[in-house]
């Protein structure tokens, strides 16, 4: 009696399977992860909304207070959600779990680059209309593959997307 399967029929399956297998490796990771509250993109940015927010070390009021953000607009990452509470991270990283409500859907970035040129057009050599420090927080506006434009007190201008947190690099924006 052969007890090993042969013929089309297992080796369309062996196809098939391979053929799934290479399209899910395809897919890029965060194309398939939504928070299981709002069906949004995770992780994707934020901002707080708030003058000031408490970060927890879990889900809840009863979780202890690690500290407390204290600038409005600071961009924030959510990578997790749970019943009303969004856990986030900053540009260096530090986390914890903040209130919903704490939250807006502003898209803000911080400038990471001192004496960053807002530029009239998004080339290098176009002329430059202010020039922010490292540490400014601006409203994030179109994005085009390498050149985001902002806007901070009063400015508007083209940075290059490299000096910027808050937006991902393949990110493009309308």
């Amino acid at each position: 009696m052969n007890t090993h399967a042969t013929g089309p029929g297992l080796r369309s399956v062996t196809l098939m399977i391979l053929t799934l297998a290479i399209a899910a490796l395809a897919l890029p990771l965060h194309a398939a992860e939504r928070g299981p509250v709002t069906g949004l993109p995770l992780p994707r940015y934020v901002s707080l909304k708030a003058s000031e927010g408490n970060v927890r070390r879990g889900p809840s009021l009863s979780h202890r207070i690690d500290w407390v953000y204290n600038r409005r607009g600071v961009p924030l990452q959510v990578t997790a959600e749970y019943g009303h509470w969004r856990r986030v991270r900053d540009r260096d990283g530090a986390g914890g779990w903040m209130h919903y409500t704490l939250l807006s859907g502003v898209r803000m970035v911080l400038v990471q680059e001192d004496m960053l040129a807002l530029r009239r057009l998004p080339t290098p050599d176009a002329t430059i209309l202010a020039r922010t420090e490292a540490g400014v927080i601006a409203r994030l506006g179109k994005c085009k593959p390498d050149w985001c434009r902002i806007s901070a007190d009063g400015y508007k201008g083209w940075v290059p997307k490299t000096a910027l947190w808050g937006v991902d690099p393949d990110e493009i924006r309308e």
